[in-house]
C-alpha cells in the first residue's frame, strides 16, 4: 500500500490528569475570584440548587408552613406569660386568681406541645427531602459519567470526580438538612418576635433592634469574608482526593522508585493548604455564634434598662418586662441560627458549584434518533480519509486511509507514541473522527449507536481490570446466558482452567480489584472474557505483554483459534506474536511508513526489519 495513503501527523494523547484540578488545568470553580464575582457564583450555585429541587417545592412549602406555625405558637407564649405575671402581681396584696392562672398555663402548655409537634414533623420532612436530593444527585452524576466523552476523563483525575460524587453531595445533603429548616424557622421566629415586640411596646422594641443591628452588620461582614474559604476548601479537598487516588493506585511504583518522600511532600503541601482554608472558614463561621450571643446579652441589658425606666414612669407593667425578656431571646436566637444557617449555606454553595459544574459538562451526542442497526457483521473495515486531533486546534491525523477485509488479522506496530492506540480509539468510537469516516461492512460507524459499534468488538487491553466478584462473574461480565461449560472451555483455551481448579472455591472464588493474582493471570482472565464475548471482530492492545514466554505461546495458539474467521486488530511490541498477520502496518512518528506481510517487510530490510531484529539482539 503506498505511503501517500497514510498522511498522519504526530499522534500523542494528552496527559491523563492534571492533579485533581478542573478541566483545562484550573483550580475548579470559584478559584481566584474577586468578592463580587464570588458573590455572583454563590447566588448562581444556590439558584441552580433551588431549580434542581423544584420537584420538592410542595414538600418544602409544607415544611415551611409547619415551621412558621410552630414559630407563631412559640411567639404567643411570652404574651401569655405576661398575663400570668400580671395576675400574680395583681393578687399579691389581695387574692391570686388560681383558676385564671391554671387556664392560661394549660393553654400555654398546649401551644408549646403543638409547636414541638410541628417542629418534629418539619424536621422529618426536611430530612427526607434532603436525603432524596442527595440520592438523586448521586444518580444523576453516575448517569452523567456514562454520557461524558472520554476527553473529559483525560483531563480530570479520578479522585476529583469521586470527590464530587461523595464529599460534595454529602456536604449538600448535610448542610441543606441543617440549614434549610433552621432558615425558615429562624426567619419566622425573627419576624414574629419583632412584630410582637413592636405591638407590645415600640420603645423597648427599638432599643432591642438597635442592639442587634450591630451584630447583624458584623455577621454580614464575616459571611462576605469567609465565603471564598468555603469554596477553596471544597476545591482543595477534590485536589487532595485526586492525589491520594493516584498515589494509592500506583503505590508499587512509588515504593519501587523510593518516591515516598516526594509523595509525602506533595500530600503535606496539599494538606497544609486544605488546613489553612478549612481553619479560616470554620474560624470565621465559628465567630458568628459567640458574636450573636454577645448581641443577645446586649439586648437583655438594653431591655432591662429601658424597661425599668418605663416601669418607674408607670408606662408599662412588670409583666411587659417579663414578656420582653423572652421576646429578646426569641429575637436574638434566630439571628444566631441565621448566622449558622448562612455558614452552612456557604458550604452548600461551594459544593453545589462543583457538582453542577460537573453536570453542565458537554455530553456525547444524543444518538437515540439513529435507526441503523448493524448485527452479525462480516468484518470488512475501512478507514477513509480520516482526520483527527485530540485538541480541536491541532489536527494530528490528516488523511488516513486503510482497509481490512473480513477475517484478516491486521497488526499495527511501531515504537511507543507512534499513534497505534489512537486508531483503536477511533474504531471503537471512544473518540469521533473530525473528518472522513470509518466504515464497517460499508456502513459508516457515525450512523450507528456507540453501543452497537462496541458490541461488534471484543477487546483485550494492556491494563487489566477485575471487579469484586467471583472468577466466573469476572469472565462472564455483561454477557447474558453464558453456561458454565462455555466458561470452562474459554479458560481451558487460555490455560487458566488448571489454576482455577487449585483454588479453594474454584470458579466461585471471589476476586477484588487488588486480587492476589499475578499480572499474567489477571491478563488471562480478561482474555477469557473476550472469548466469552464472541463478537465478530477482535482488538488486542498489547494483550500478551504481561505474560511469560511459555504462557505467551499458549495464549497465541488460543488467539489464533479465536481469530479464525474474525477481523482482528493487534497492537504489539513483541513482533514475534504477529508474524502470521495478513497485513502489518508499521507506524513511526505518526506516519504509516511500511505495510505488508512479515515476510515481505523482512525482505525490504527497512524499519520493520530493524525493529524485529533489534528485539532478538536485545534478547541475546
Amino acid at each position: 500500500m503506498p505511503k501517500s495513503d497514510y498522511q498522519i501527523g504526530d499522534i500523542r494523547k494528552p496527559a491523563s490528569v492534571n492533579r485533581g484540578f478542573g478541566p483545562g488545568g484550573g483550580r475548579g470553580p470559584g478559584a481566584g475570584m474577586g468578592a463580587g464575582e464570588r458573590a455572583n457564583h454563590f447566588g448562581k450555585a444556590i439558584r441552580d440548587l433551588a431549580s434542581y429541587c423544584r420537584s420538592y417545592i410542595p414538600a418544602v412549602g409544607f415544611a415551611a408552613l409547619l415551621a412558621v406555625s410552630g414559630s407563631i405558637l412559640n411567639i404567643i407564649g411570652p404574651g401569655k406569660l405576661s398575663d400570668i405575671t400580671n395576675l400574680i402581681t395583681a393578687g399579691l396584696f389581695t387574692e391570686i386568681d388560681i383558676d385564671a392562672v391554671l387556664s392560661i398555663a394549660v393553654l400555654l402548655a398546649a401551644l408549646y406541645a403543638f409547636g414541638f409537634l410541628f417542629s418534629v414533623l418539619q424536621g422529618v420532612i426536611m430530612a427526607t427531602v434532603t436525603q432524596r436530593v442527595s440520592k438523586t444527585l448521586r444518580t444523576d452524576i453516575s448517569e452523567k459519567i456514562n454520557r461524558l466523552p472520554l476527553r473529559y476523563f483525560d483531563g480530570t483525575s479520578t479522585g476529583n470526580i469521586l470527590s464530587r460524587v461523595t464529599n460534595d453531595v454529602d456536604t449538600i445533603g448535610q448542610t441543606l438538612n441543617q440549614s434549610l429548616g433552621m432558615l425558615v424557622t429562624s426567619l419566622a421566629s425573627f419576624v414574629g418576635a419583632l412584630a410582637m415586640m413592636v405591638y407590645t411596646n415600640w420603645i423597648m422594641a427599638a432599643s432591642a433592634v438597635a442592639a442587634t443591628l450591630i451584630g447583624f452588620v458584623l455577621m454580614m461582614l464575616i459571611i462576605s469574608r469567609s465565603q471564598k474559604y468555603f469554596a477553596k476548601q471544597q476545591n482543595e479537598l477534590g485536589a487532595m482526593n485526586g492525589h491520594i487516588e493516584e498515589t494509592y493506585a500506583g503505590h508499587n511504583v512509588v515504593k519501587a522508585y523510593n518516591g515516598e518522600e516526594a509523595a509525602k511532600k506533595n500530600f503535606r503541601k496539599m494538606n497544609e493548604t486544605l488546613y489553612d482554608c478549612a481553619w479560616k472558614s470554620q474560624f470565621m463561621s465559628g465567630l458568628m455564634q459567640p458574636l450573636m450571643s454577645f448581641v443577645g446579652n446586649l439586648g437583655y441589658v438594653a431591655v432591662c434598662i429601658v424597661g425599668a425606666l418605663l416601669a418607674l414612669k408607670g408606662s408599662i407593667s412588670f409583666g411587659v418586662i417579663v414578656a420582653f425578656m423572652l421576646y429578646i431571646r426569641l429575637f436574638t436566637q434566630p439571628l444566631t441560627q441565621l448566622a449558622m444557617a448562612a455558614a452552612s449555606l456557604q458550604s452548600t454553595a461551594a459544593a453545589s458549584e462543583r457538582v453542577f459544574e460537573f453536570l453542565a459538562q458537554p455530553e456525547m451526542e444524543d444518538e437515540r434518533s439513529k435507526k441503523v442497526l448493524l448485527a452479525g457483521a462480516k468484518g470488512d473495515v475501512e478507514f477513509r480519509n480520516v482526520r483527527f486531533g485530540y485538541s480541536p486546534d491541532r489536527a494530528i491525523i490528516h488523511d488516513f486511509s486503510a482497509r481490512a477485509r473480513a477475517g484478516q488479522k491486521i497488526a499495527i506496530v511501531g515504537p511507543t507514541g507512534a499513534g497505534k492506540t489512537t486508531m483503536v480509539n477511533l474504531l471503537m468510537r471512544f473518540y469521533d473522527v473530525q473528518g472522513g469516516e470509518i466504515l464497517i461492512d460499508g456502513t459508516p460507524i457515525q450512523s450507528l449507536h456507540r453501543e452497537n459499534v462496541r458490541s461488534l468488538f471484543c477487546m483485550v487491553l494492556q491494563d487489566t481490570w477485575l471487579f469484586e466478584g467471583t472468577i466466573k462473574e469476572n469472565i462472564v461480565y455483561a454477557k447474558q446466558g453464558v453456561t458454565d461449560e462455555e466458561v470452562i472451555t474459554a479458560c481451558k483455551a487460555v490455560g487458566l482452567h488448571h489454576f482455577i481448579k487449585t483454588l479453594p472455591e474454584g470458579y466461585d472464588t471471589v476476586l477484588g480489584d487488588n486480587a492476589s493474582l499475578s499480572a499474567g493471570q489477571r491478563q488471562l482472565v480478561t482474555i477469557a472474557r473476550a472469548m466469552i464475548q464472541d463478537s465478530p471482530m477482535l482488538i488486542l492492545d498489547e494483550a500478551t505483554s504481561s505474560v511469560d514466554t511459555r504462557t505467551e505461546v499458549l495464549i497465541q495458539n488460543a488467539m489464533d483459534r479465536l481469530m479464525a474467521g474474525r477481523t482482528s486488530f493487534v497492537i504489539a511490541h513483541r513482533l514475534s506474536t504477529i508474524r502470521n498477520a495478513d497485513l502489518i502496518l508499521v507506524m513511526k512518528d505518526g506516519d504509516i511508513i511500511e505495510s505488508g506481510t512479515h515476510e515481505s517487510l523482512m525482505k525490504q530490510n527497512g524499519f520493520y526489519a530493524d525493529l524485529y531484529n533489534s528485539q532478538f539482539e536485545q534478547a541475546s
